[in-house]
């Protein structure tokens, strides 16, 4: 076996145990409650009782037995859960222990192993400037681990810039049903927020940004070559003027600041994911948040 198939699925079975362990039943039943199913479909009839709906009566069954019953109807919980992964450039960067995809694979295993366990189906789009793969959705364990290897792999070809507009327009073209959607993205893109707000009131939109520590604080060591990972652009940066890194810092706030702007005022759920932070505690919360507001 090729070393390199060797290593992404070594990768691929760790983030397999890991997203195992963080997944219980207390997080399978936050899951559950937090997101809507499809709508209603028809369970069964049952003798009418006073202070029923009497416009649940079936009038065949009442008919035929010469007594009334009434509809019942359940939710219809079977969802579809997609995944728009961003395996641009800028996503191959990591200051700490691992890159923006790999936290980005992990949590995306996680959220995809909860929907599974619910009969969920799953599916994948990756994008960079373009559309790099769609994996229409399924059910099953199996699928779960082909999303993530598809994201770790899409890791050693990550190049390009991010056409969020793209993705969504790609989005809305295959999946006509209502769907829950994850956009798991550095969003270091402009112009697809007109596109975003009307995706989001026909699919269940959550954001997802993935973040690394040092795209907020530029370290004290001097003067540095920095790469641009989506353009290739070099550019010389005196880390030790204190201007400098206090410029770099209140600009990381600002976009930041304007994303989770988008998101309120479209009405999108976010799930903010860092580099070297614990994320397990930020889904519950996401999961919390969404299920008191059913």
């Amino acid at each position: 076996m090729d070393s390199k198939v060797k290593d992404l699925m070594a990768r691929v079975g760790k983030i397999r145990i890991l997203t195992r362990r963080l997944i219980d039943d207390q997080l399978a039943g936050d899951y559950h409650s937090s997101f809507k199913g499809q709508g209603v479909e028809f369970d069964e009839v049952r003798p009418y009782v006073p202070g029923d709906d009497v416009r649940t009566i079936d009038w065949n069954v009442t008919a035929r037995t010469g007594e009334p019953y009434i509809k019942r109807f359940a939710e219809e919980r079977e969802l579809t859960v997609l995944f728009l992964v961003d395996v641009s450039g800028s996503q191959s960067y990591g200051s700490v222990r691992r890159s923006k995809m790999e936290l980005a694979a992990e949590v995306t295993a996680l959220l995809a192993m909860t929907a599974i366990r619910n009969q969920d189906k799953i599916g994948l789009v990756l994008f960079s400037d373009r559309i790099v793969k769609y994996i229409p959705p399924r059910k099953g364990r199996d699928s779960v681990m082909r999303l993530v290897r598809e994201v770790l792999a899409a890791e050693d070809s990550a190049t390009g810039g991010t056409d969020i507009a793209s993705a969504l327009r790609f989005l809305n073209g295959i999946q006509k049903r209502k769907a829950v959607v994850f956009i798991v993205s550095d969003f270091q893109d402009s112009g697809y927020e007109r596109l975003l707000a009307a995706t989001s009131r026909h699919h269940d939109v959550i954001g997802v940004p993935v973040s690394d520590p040092a795209e907020r604080r530029l370290p004290d060591v001097g003067l540095v070559e920095l790469e641009d990972p989506e353009t290739g652009a070099l550019r010389i940066v005196d880390t030790s003027d204190r201007q400098v890194r206090a410029a770099f810092a209140a600009n990381a706030e600002r976009e930041t600041a304007g994303l989770l702007k988008l998101f309120k005022r479209n009405a999108i759920d976010v799930l903010p994911v860092e580099n070297g932070r614990p994320y397990i505690g930020a889904v519950r919360s996401l999961f919390k948040r969404r299920a008191r507001k059913r």
